[in-house]
Formats: structure tokens, C-alpha cells, sequence
């Protein structure tokens, strides 16, 4: 509809004449002259003079089509409240007609609508009866909150969320109940702006995206679709365009989908002159395009309560891409566009009766029958209330799908809430592409990726991360499910391993003394933390020989760094993955070459699912091993003056050395590097990265991992 702001009672007349020749244009310029004369020294919250409210109110009426009385009823509707003019003084003026249309709409405002959920239907009830008189009052109130909801910015912000919250919970569903559904979608929007913006700037962002990589679908989908329709010999207008946000925020709640495979992304509509035509469009659009199963809905046969007549229907368009399809006449769209309001409508100048349009009378006494019954409450709330509480966020995933946390969840909860699976493996997380803490506070309307890997388990830590009960109970199950023995046995034989390394010998005291070091209440405590990795060897026998624990001559020498190795095998680091001590590894023999040796979760294996009988199993040999495992950084860092001899210098305080440096691509702002730096094991390389992650100027850091890298055999074979 249009949102033309008209100013003058000149604009306001010539609006109405347009559509209704026989207006009385003495009665608007009376009722112009005395609402402004009422409202004189009164302002907005915008600084604006406040007459300027009714007037704009008025226009939206007008842009609808309404009659006189109402249009009257617009400029007047807050000057028995606001003002000295009473009820009488407006019946005298004007007509008791439209004195009893500006009483309604005044009653309808002192109405308190802002309550809790339980309270709900009440309002609704309330609602009702305040306009059951006449239903042209709860126009006037809706068009009064529309431009008070795009004039909102001038409020206070406390004040703005309560009246964008009231818009959510009660106007935009009472404007979508009676059918006018394009001022339910600006009011939701309006109050989705307000009440979260960063969802719905994602949102938005995501159309940007999506029109960079598809270009502007809506124009071929429609030209498509016209030339089908010519094909057929059929009269018809077709209109496409991009849903609103809130709409498609809506969507992706109710059907748990992500944003790139919803199907109501764009809207096309297809207008005919007669009601067979719209079932000969719909066979000239499933005999071009596949239609979607399920998706097939029949509103003519079938007509919802507010008159709403449409035939829906998904198919797969263009490039694959699915959209939904509206087909009606231009009478059944006028009621899809207006609902109630459509019985008021002129058409040439004269007040015609639309056959599709629901009488409000009738209207309004089913509507309140149905709301006697408590079973219909729900009907009536529409379940639209979703993101609009303080105590939630909702977060997206890469592909778009979108969870919903406790205001404080963290990238631990967000694992969990998209499968327990997910949670359990969580080593780390990127938030809006960069790396971050898993204690992080998750924020709305971020995107946030999980970071996996093979054999992660949940860590006795992560209880005090997690907010949400599903996180909780997920870590606390797979807590308890560990085989407590099992770790304890293993414990102890990488305790006997490790101290037998130093020339110790771990026995029931030395195992005591470190677990009190440890701050552990008991040696299997310690052992079942040694088994499952929560602990590590060598940090139990620094707990005891501090100095032995760091010897240099106990370093375990490259040639006997990997253990599962024959007496005449050698081997090489894979280039493609660069394994180093602490990982889980598996060797592939090459005849002559020796072996090659992978992380477990390296891709480069599906290229040797077929050959089993070259994979030899290995692990590395536990102990300190020396600092001469290369692995390659793919550093992003800022171009500033003295960041590459920063990054240089945070790398040598981790006690690693820099073995190579190529720079990958340069920009005026930043620069991407490969490093490469030899290092002991996974610690040393977790230890660096965090280091270069804690680093301002760094924007990335990743471990490279790329298939297609030559190995370097002569600085790793054995």
C-alpha cells in the first residue's frame, strides 16, 4: 500500500477524489480545519506538530479506499481523548456516525493491551467488543499504529520495545485475522526492526548474498512465467518480489529450515480476469515446472473465514530454485489485499459491492462465537510471538538454518542445539568467520560455525560453559558413560611409559605425590585423567621431576618418534595433513619409499579404501618429542608497520621455530601467509595458535590442510 505522507487538506481530497468523485469535500475540509485547530501547540515525540499524525493516519486510510466517515474519523480519532472537543461538540459538527467511530477508536486506546501471555485472549476479547459496533474503529486504530510504528525512532528506546512488542503480539495478527495481510507483514517488520535488528540486518544481508550470486531472479522468474502464460493464451499480470524479512524469519522458525532452502523467499502472484483462468494458469505452471509434494493449497474451493481466495502452489523454478506461486483474480485479489476492509470499497466512483469481500457484521459475530471457546485461543495469538523476548538470541549456522539459545548461550549450547552428535565433538568455534573461546557470549543474529574432529569427547569443563539444560545433561551423560576403569588401566601404562622415559619409576607414592601437586583428590582420579587425555604424562612427571620432565637429552629422536614401524621401514610426514605427536595416525606403505603417515582424519585416505593392505597401524611414541615437526599456518594478519615482526616474535616466544614464510596475497589492508614452524606436538601447536589468535592484528589463523601439497621427503623420512 502506499505510504505517500500527504500534508495538506488540498493532497487529502485529491487522494480520496481519485477514488470516490462524490466525496463531500466540505465535510474533510471541516474536519482538516477543526483537528488541526484542536491539536494547535500540541507536538510529537519527533518535534513535529502533532496534527501531522491524524493527517498521515487519514492517508493511509485513503490509500485503501475507504469511505467519508472513516476518513473523518482518522483526522478526529484523538481529539476527544487529546484535546478540549467532546463527544457532543464532534456529533454537532460533523455526524453521530463518525462521533461514535472517534468514541470507539478512543476506547479502543485506553484498552491496556501490553500483559502476559495468559492474559492474551483476554485482550483479544476486549478488543472485539470494543469494535463489534463497527469494525471501521479497528481500522482506524490499525492504520494509527502503522504510522506510529514507522515514526517510532523519535521514542525512547524502553518505549519502543514495549509498543513494538504490543504490535507483534496483538496488531499484526488482528490486521492478518482480518485479512489485510500487507499491513501485517509492514507491522511485524516494523516491530522485528525494533525488537531485533541484528536478526533481521542478517536477514537482509543474506538477500544481498543471494542477488550477488543468482542476479535478480524475480525478473527472469517473472519472464518465465509470462511466457508461459502467453503460450497458453492466457490473460494474466504477473508480480514477484522478495518477502519480508520477518516473513522469512518466521518461516525458518516454523519449519526449521535454513534460509537457502525456503521456498518463500520470493513471492510471485499471478492475477487473472475470470476464476477458470486460475486453474488453466496453474496447469500452464506444473506442466512447465515441477511442482513441490505437499505444497499444493486450494483457497477458492476452499475460502479461509476473512474471504481469502488463492490457489498456492511451490515448484522448482529456475536453476532449481523453489518459489511460491499465488494465483487469483483481480477480485479475489482486492480482498487478499484488503480483507474486512475490501466492503467498503469504490470502484468508479461508486461504492460496489466485491462478492469475495465477508460481511464485517457476520464477520465480527463468528469471530467472537469462536473466541468464547478456550480450545481457540492459540488460533487467535497465531504463535508469532518467537524472538521477541529479551531472554533469547538466535544464532544461524554457514548454511543459513537458524537455533534459538538463552540470552548468555555459548558456541557449546549452540553445538548441542544442533545435534548431540555435534556437541560431543566440539573442539572449537568460529563466530562470524573468526575464531573465538568456547566460553564466548553468543549475540543475536550472529553466524556461527562448529569446529569438529574425530574422537573429541565432551571435557568435565564444558558443564561450567553450557547454559542450556540440553547441553548439560548431554555432557553429563557422556560424563558418566566413559569407562572409568578402562582409563585407569591405561592410565597406568602410560604412567609406567612415561616415568620409566625419566628413569622413574611410577609407584603408589610417586602417583600420589602428583595427584596432590595436581590438586586431585586420588590417584585413580589422576589415572582416569591420564587415560582420557584430561591430563598428560608429562605434566604428571613435571608434577614430581620438574627438571627431568624437561631434559633435553630424554627428547625422543625423530628416527624413534613413531612406534609400529618394521626394523628396515622408514617414514615421511604426510605434506597434505602434517601429522605431529599427540594425533592419531595411521601409515600407507609405499613399496621402496617406506611409509607415509596420516592424521586418521586426513581425506587423503579415501584415495586408499581400496588398497587396506597397505595401511600399517602406528602412533607416536609418547614422551617429549623434539621441535622439528613442520606444520604450515594460514595466517591473515593486518598491513600495519611491525605486524609480521610481531607475529614473528609471538611465534619464538612459544619456543618454535620459523622454517619457511610465503606470502600468499597481498591487499591494501591485509596480508595472507603461509608459516611454517616446527614444533613437538599438538600441545606446542596449541599453544601457538593461541598465542597468534590472542593477537589483535591477526584476523585468521588455520592449520593447513590441502590434498593437493607435494610432500617434502627429505626433511621428515627417517
Amino acid at each position: 500500500m502506499g505510504q505517500d505522507q500527504i500534508s495538506t487538506v488540498e493532497e487529502l481530497i485529491a487522494l480520496v477524489r481519485a477514488y470516490n468523485p462524490r466525496t463531500n469535500e466540505k465535510l474533510l475540509r471541516d474536519a482538516f480545519a477543526f483537528g488541526a485547530e484542536m491539536h494547535e501547540g500540541q507536538f510529537r515525540h519527533s518535534g513535529e506538530p502533532y496534527f501531522t499524525h491524524p493527517v498521515a493516519v487519514a492517508g493511509i486510510l485513503a490509500h485503501q479506499q475507504m469511505d467519508d466517515a472513516t476518513i473523518v474519523t482518522a483526522l478526529l480519532h484523538d481529539t476527544i481523548e487529546d484535546t478540549k472537543a467532546s463527544f457532543s461538540e464532534v456529533e454537532r459538527l460533523f455526524t453521530r456516525e463518525i462521533a461514535e467511530l472517534v468514541d470507539g477508536v478512543t476506547k479502543l486506546t485506553n484498552i491496556q493491551l501490553t500483559s502476559t501471555q495468559t492474559k492474551q485472549a483476554e485482550n483479544f476479547r476486549k478488543l472485539f467488543m470494543a469494535m463489534s459496533r463497527d469494525l471501521r474503529v479497528i481500522l482506524v486504530k490499525l492504520a494509527d499504529r502503522l504510522h506510529n510504528m514507522r515514526t517510532i525512532k523519535s521514542m525512547r528506546p524502553e518505549k519502543q520495545a514495549q509498543k513494538a512488542r504490543e504490535t507483534m503480539e496483538i496488531f499484526a495478527p488482528l490486521a492478518g485475522r482480518m485479512g489485510m495481510q500487507w499491513m501485517r507483514e509492514e507491522l511485524e517488520d516494523l516491530a522485528f526492526k525494533v525488537l531485533n535488528p541484528d536478526a533481521r540486518q542478517s536477514i537482509l544481508r543474506r538477500y544481498v548474498m543471494l542477488e550477488k550470486e543468482s542476479g535478480d531472479v524475480i525478473e527472469k522468474i517473472t519472464t518465465d512465467m509470462r511466457i508461459e502464460l502467453d503460450k497458453a493464451d492466457i490473460k494474466a499480470e504477473v508480480y514477484g518480489r522478495a518477502k519480508r524479512p520477518y516473513s522469512i524469519w518466521r518461516k525458518m522458525q516454523e519449519k526449521d529450515q535454513g534460509f537457502s532452502r525456503l521456498s518463500d523467499i520470493w513471492g510471485f502472484r499471478i492475477l487473472t480476469e475470470r476464476e477458470s483462468d486460475c486453474y488453466r494458469v496453474l496447469g500452464a505452471i506444473h506442466q512447465r515446472w515441477r511442482a513441490v509434494p505437499g505444497r499444493f493449497k486450494d483457497y477458492i474451493s476452499q475460502p479461509k473465514s476473512n474471504g481469502y481466495r488463492s490457489i498456492h502452489t511451490t515448484v522448482s523454478g529456475r536453476d532449481g530454485k523453489r518459489v511460491e506461486v499465488q494465483i487469483r483474480t483481480r477480485e479475489m485479489h482486492e480482498v487478499a489485499e484488503t480483507g474486512v476492509a475490501a466492503h467498503w470499497s469504490y470502484k468508479n466512483g461508486e461504492r460496489v459491492e466485491n462478492r469475495f469481500a465477508v460481511d464485517p457484521v457476520r464477520w465480527i459475530s463468528q469471530l467472537s462465537e469462536r473466541l468464547d471457546d478456550d480450545t481457540d485461543h492459540d488460533e487467535f495469538l497465531e504463535a508469532v510471538k518467537l524472538e521477541m523476548y529479551q531472554d533469547q538470541v538466535f544464532c544461524f549456522t554457514p548454511k543459513g538454518d537458524v537455533y534459538k539459545l538463552p540470552r548468555g548461550g555459548t558456541p557449546i549450547d549452540f553445538a548441542y542445539a544442533i545435534h548431540t552428535r555435534i556437541g560431543a565433538a566440539c573442539v572449537g568455534a568460529k563466530v562470524d568467520g573468526l575464531r573465538v573461546p568456547l566460553w564466548t557470549r553468543l549475540k543475536n543474529g550472529q553466524s556461527v560455525e562448529i569446529i569438529t574432529a574425530e574422537g573429541q569427547k565432551p571435557e568435565a569443563t564444558w558443564i561450567d560453559i553450557a547454559v542450556t539444560g540440553r547441553a548439560k545433561t548431554a555432557i553429563r551423560r557422556a560424563l558418566r558413560e566413559e569407562d572409568r576403569e578402562r582409563y585407569i588401566k591405561l592410565g597406568q601404562e602410560l604412567a609406567r611409559v612415561a616415568f620409566e622415559n625419566v628413569g622413574k619409576k611410577a609407584t603408589e607414592k610417586a602417583l600420589r605425590t602428583a595427584a596432590k601437586t595436581l590438586a586431585l583428590e586420588s590417584v585413580d582420579e589422576l589415572l582416569a585423567r591420564l587415560g582420557s587425555a584430561e591430563v598428560t604424562s608429562r605434566e604428571v612427571v613435571r608434577a614430581i621431576y620438574p627438571d627431568l620432565a624437561e631434559r633435553k637429552g630424554d627428547e625422543i629422536e625423530r628416527a624413534k618418534a613413531v612406534v609400529g614401524l618394521t626394523g628396515d621401514q622408514s617414514y615421511t610426514r604426510a605434506q597434505c595433513c602434517q601429522p605431529v605427536p599427540g594425533e592419531r595416525i595411521v601409515g600407507i606403505a609405499y613399496r621402496g619409499q617406506g611409509v607415509v603417515i596420516h592424521t586418521i582424519d586426513c581425506p587423503s585416505l579415501v584415495d586408499f579404501e581400496d588398497t587396506t593392505e597397505r595401511w600399517v597401524d602406528l602412533h607416536w611414541q609418547d614422551g617429549r618429542h623434539e621441535p622439528k615437526h613442520t606444520v604450515t599456518l594460514d595466517l591473515t594478519i593486518s598491513n600495519d608497520a611491525g605486524v609480521l615482526g610481531r607475529i614473528c616474535t609471538i611465534i619464538g616466544e612459544q619456543a618454535a621455530n620459523i622454517s619457511d614464510l610465503n606470502f600468499i596475497d597481498r591487499k591494501p589492508d591485509f596480508y595472507r601467509l603461509f608459516v611454517d614452524v616446527d614444533l613437538r606436538d599438538i600441545e606446542h601447536l596449541h599453544r601457538v595458535m593461541t598465542a597468534l589468535e590472542a593477537e589483535s592484528n591477526v584476523s585468521s589463523i588455520a592449520r593447513l590442510r590441502d590434498p593437493s601439497r607435494n610432500r617434502k621427503p627429505s626433511e621428515d623420512r627417517k
